[in-house]
């Protein structure tokens, strides 16, 4: 154990402590990871749902909203990248949740798996392009819950509840996570029920990882503050 332990600190004594302080971010490279396993969920099974309420069909198409829906993981990597500069906790909590929640869609896309109709793009202007890229890059289906969704909601409740927050950061977060939520619906790439989908994914992994084990702790140390006293 201890010439175990000798090693460990020799490594570390010939590693630059720059090197070091930047190596966690090594951990994003899940993000690939989850892309490529993407793909084998990435087409139609045998029989698809449908989640489209009247309400759906009442939003309009909107190509402009293709702008934020095509630089969602950009800003994803951002917010991420953000946390790991200003709250260490954040980020390794934000890769934790993304890492999870892509994986239980997954599993729910093989078993629940559904679709969205999409309208004709007409014209040949930058958005009608940029959303017929879009369309021809990511199939229809794979829709609920939505990951586009769960993961701006996620960065956003993140910077909620994080001891760097201010009133710049909050506001540019929450604005960017609720117009790539709204652009899913605009660019009838996801209907309500996906977003629904989403965010109480966030929530119950939030209330499972993070809340039960806080409340726990708390309980635990007032029983051994009364114990003491």
């Amino acid at each position: 154990m201890q010439k175990g332990t000798d090693k460990m600190t020799y490594l570390k004594d010939r590693i630059p402590q720059k090197l070091l302080h930047w190596a966690p971010l090594l951990l994003m490279l899940v993000f690939p990871v989850l892309g490529a396993l993407y793909h084998f969920v990435n087409h139609p099974t045998d029989k698809v749902y449908s989640l489209l309420t009247p309400l759906d069909q009442a939003i309009p198409f909107i190509k402009y909203f293709a702008v934020p829906y095509g630089i969602w993981i950009f800003y994803i990597y951002v917010c991420i990248v953000y946390f790991f500069l200003r709250d260490r906790p954040s980020y390794y909590r934000s890769l934790l949740m993304y890492t999870v929640c892509a994986l239980t869609c997954y599993g729910i896309y093989l078993v629940f798996q559904t679709t969205v109709p999409r309208p004709e793009v007409i014209g040949n202007d930058p958005f009608a392009r940029l959303t017929r890229y879009i369309y021809n890059r990511d199939e229809p289906f794979n829709c609920f819950p939505s990951i586009h969704c769960f993961s701006s909601y996620m960065v956003m409740r993140m910077i909620w509840k994080s001891p760097a927050r201010n009133r710049l950061n909050v506001t540019l977060i929450s604005g960017m996570s609720i117009l790539i939520i709204a652009s899913t619906l605009f660019m009838k790439q996801h209907v309500i029920m996906d977003v629904i989908g989403a965010v109480a994914l966030v929530e119950i992994y939030n209330l499972l990882f993070f809340m039960l084990p806080a409340l726990y702790r708390s309980k635990m140390s007032s029983k051994q503050s009364e114990f003491q006293a």
